[in-house]
C-alpha cells in the first residue's frame, strides 16, 4: 500500500557528496519512521540512518559525521546527504518506511534500491 522510490544514486568520485531521495506514495494513514539501509557486495544489509516521525535521527558508526538524514513530512520524502564518500560506501541503498495502514495497523515497505558506486 506504500510505494517507495529512491533516486540520486550513480557513479560518484571519491570525496563526492550526493544526496539520495526517497518518496513515498500510496494509501496509508501516516508515515512513521523512515530509514536508509545499504547492502554492499558479499555483505548483509545494514542500517545507515533512521529518522523518526518527530525528526530524531540515528546513524551507523561508519557514517556518523559524514551522512545526514532528513525528511519532508508533508511530501512523505526522506533524504540522505552523503559527504566525503569513500569507496567502501559503494552499495545498493534502500529506503524503508514504517507506516500506519488504512486498517489502522502498522506495516512497512522497501524501495527498489539505488546503486551508489564510489570510484575514480
Amino acid at each position: 500500500h506504500v510505494q517507495l522510490v529512491e533516486s540520486g544514486g550513480g557513479l560518484v568520485q571519491p570525496g563526492g557528496s550526493p544526496r539520495l531521495s526517497c518518496a513515498a506514495s500510496g494509501r496509508f494513514i501516516s508515515i512513521n519512521a523512515m530509514g536508509w539501509y545499504r547492502q554492499a557486495p558479499g555483505k548483509q544489509r545494514e542500517l545507515v540512518a533512521v529518522i523518526s516521525k518527530g525528526g530524531s535521527s540515528n546513524y551507523a558508526d561508519a557514517v556518523t559525521g559524514r551522512f545526514t538524514i532528513s525528511r519532508n513530512t508533508a511530501k512523505n520524502t526522506v533524504y540522505l546527504q552523503m559527504n566525503s564518500l569513500k569507496p567502501e560506501a559503494t552499495a545498493v541503498y534502500y529506503c524503508n518506511a514504517d507506516f500506519t495502514t488504512t486498517f489502522l495497523v502498522r506495516s512497512d515497505s522497501w524501495g527498489q534500491g539505488t546503486q551508489v558506486t564510489v570510484s575514480s
